[in-house]
């Protein structure tokens, strides 16, 4: 989508913002205060990437110098054997159940089938998608080699040699439809079957959504550097107004000494020093579990932080984040800002606080402290592609190690998860694949099971398999790529949970994007995300079934009003029901579209 900052009348900038702190980068509500951190039991703080814990001041063995401890623990998915939270589950009982379950019905389809035909599996189906695998394999690396003309792209945007809004977002949106273009037309001139037409297909959206993401950041970052001088030169006329930069300055760090005289009155001092530490945290055995040192008013200042962000409003984060990201930069302009930002008089201190917000936007608050444009390179992009996300960031999360275990197990989960779904897809849908003759009803009720069973399955394999093997290749620690979609009482929370990275994609560069940049109302902003997402998924309908039906298109665009009359008090109180309907939605979904397409 086409989409630039929203400037209001005073020339400051209200935009969705692309970098904020790490306790709230990923989830954003428009309809109250960001809250970016709660209060755990044991004293952490659990935040949108992870729980993170400082520890009480303790005396270092070796210096004698009171430290304190700060340890990170990145968020898993649900099903991940390394989750403690999932571990000590009351219904994990059921999870191992429902692969014995699986690996019997199976066994006992195998046997049958040996009875009768004298084979357990015919690889009908395996002979279908294996073929053209070569090409296919070619086409795709090309057209993920092709996505690496997002770096030089990128570099000409930081130069200035392309201003994003608007010349580099039409190149941008221009190139990725003749990349989406070229791939629909290949896939056709093939005439390759549904698997490999599907494949493809979604894996150029995949990689289009990551180059839209990738180029549009950027573009946005070039944004507030030009927006950060203009400020700064707006800050420099307004010193020449109160007698001069010098005389500011000292103007500005007096009034400093006071706030910080006030604020060692208003502190309370730090008690119960150990010579160990309190309240640490045991390194996690698989290497996941990340811990730093710190001084004691670094710890203090930041546990402080972290109390009054899981309480307070949105406009005090903001304030915060301007004075922590800009103090601590060995950058002349930003510590001339810091010093101004107490300045007495409040044209001055604003404009000041106004160039620390922009410039906080450069630079990434992990521990690289990662400034634009240095994040444009062609090592930086390659590690994005590898990220299982959608979303572009200047630093991710990350662990300190690759397992070699976890590559294994979910290794050996993906091909016994595959071997499960080509089982079900070979003799339980493909025999019953619907014809026009057949009874529509008969179909439906014949299809269900299995293909319940192949979304689950499949589910499995994407995002507990793949996501999470790629994840660990790429030291990427934040694994929620999705949530308990399962406990599901509205179509709106199973689009918001079930596929964590699209939704992001969706949340920050469709549904957040257009509120921003044209100012449209919650419900309008639904129905934009909800109308891409529906032509993107016909789309991919009618390159698989060489069809174009719009039933996919109907019956997403269809899930609009039922959101609305979900949100009503009574169906909302009542949980229970509300589960019940998701699921017969999702059982009658599959087959009626497999029916709807393939007979009709």
């Amino acid at each position: 989508m086409l989409s630039a900052p929203l400037l209001n009348q005073e020339g400051t900038y209200d935009a969705t913002n692309y970098k904020t702190l790490p306790l709230a980068r990923h989830e954003a509500q428009d309809n109250a205060p960001i809250v970016m951190a709660t209060r755990t039991e044991d004293g952490g703080f659990t935040t949108t990437e992870g729980t993170l814990r400082v520890s009480k001041p303790f005396r270092s063995r070796s210096t004698k110098k009171l430290r304190a401890m700060i340890t990170f623990e990145p968020r898993k998915t649900h099903f991940d054997t390394t989750n403690e939270a999932s571990g000590t589950n009351e219904f994990r009982g059921f999870f191992t159940l429902f692969w014995m379950s699986l690996f019997l019905f199976t066994l006992q389809t195998y046997v049958s089938s040996v009875e009768a035909n004298g084979y357990a599996l015919s690889f009908a189906f395996a002979t279908l998608f294996s073929r053209h695998a070569v090409m296919l394999a070619l086409s795709d690396l090309l057209l993920v080699s092709t996505t690496i003309l997002c770096v030089p792209f990128a570099k000409a945007i930081s130069k200035g040699w392309i201003s994003y809004y608007w010349t580099g977002a039409i190149l941008q949106h221009a190139f990725q439809t003749c990349v989406l273009l070229v791939t629909v037309t290949w896939t056709f001139h093939r005439q390759w079957p549904w698997v490999q037409s599907g494949f493809l297909t979604l894996h150029s959206f995949v990689m289009i959504m990551k180059m839209y993401s990738y180029v549009s950041v950027n573009g946005y970052l070039q944004w507030i550097y030009k927006r950060s001088i203009d400020v700064f030169a707006e800050l420099n006329g307004a010193t020449a107004r109160v007698g001069g930069l010098e005389q500011a300055l000292r103007d500005a760090t007096s009034m400093r000494a006071q706030a910080q005289a006030a604020s060692q009155l208003a502190e309370t001092p730090v008690s119960n020093v150990t010579s160990t530490p309190m309240e640490t945290c045991t390194p996690d055995p698989e290497g996941v579990l990340m811990k730093s040192f710190t001084d004691v008013k670094t710890a203090a200042a930041l546990r402080q932080r972290l109390a009054a962000v899981s309480s307070s409003s949105e406009e005090k984060i903001e304030s915060e984040r301007a004075a922590v990201n800009g103090g601590g930069r060995e950058n002349e302009k930003v510590e001339v800002a810091c010093v101004l930002s107490y300045h007495p008089d409040e044209h001055v201190a604003g404009l000041a606080k106004e160039f620390l917000d922009l410039d906080s936007e450069l630079v990434s608050t992990g521990p690289e402290q990662v400034r634009w444009p240095d994040n444009v390179t062609y090592r930086n992009f390659a590690v994005y592609q590898l990220i299982p996300t959608l979303v572009y960031e200047l630093e991710y999360p990350r662990t300190d190690r690759i397992r070699p275990m976890y590559i294994f197990e979910k290794t050996v989960a993906f091909m016994g998860s595959f071997a499960l779904l080509y089982t079900v897809a070979e003799c339980f849908i493909i025999p019953l694949t619907p014809t026009p003759d057949q009874s529509f009803f008969r179909s439906l009720l014949d299809l269900a099971l299995p293909f319940m069973m192949a979304f689950l399955l499949l589910f499995y394999i994407i995002f507990e398999c793949i996501c999470n093997g790629f994840a660990e290749l790429s030291y990427f620690a934040d694994r929620l790529f999705y949530e308990d979609w399962w406990n599901s009482t509205s179509w709106e929370e199973f689009s918001r949970k079930w596929n964590k990275p699209v939704h992001t994609f969706l949340l920050r560069h469709v549904y957040a994007s257009t509120r921003a940049s044209y100012g449209l109302s919650r419900t309008t902003a639904m129905f934009v995300t909800f109308f891409f997402s529906a032509i993107a998924h016909e789309l991919v309908m009618a390159i698989v079934t060489k069809k174009i039906r719009m039933y996919l298109f109907l019956m997403q665009l269809i899930q609009i009003p039922l959101i609305l009359v979900c949100r009503a008090p009574a169906i909302q109180r009542n949980k229970l029901m509300g589960n019940v309907v998701f699921w017969l939605g999702l059982y009658a979904g599959f087959p009626l579209l497999c029916v709807a397409y393939v007979a009709y």
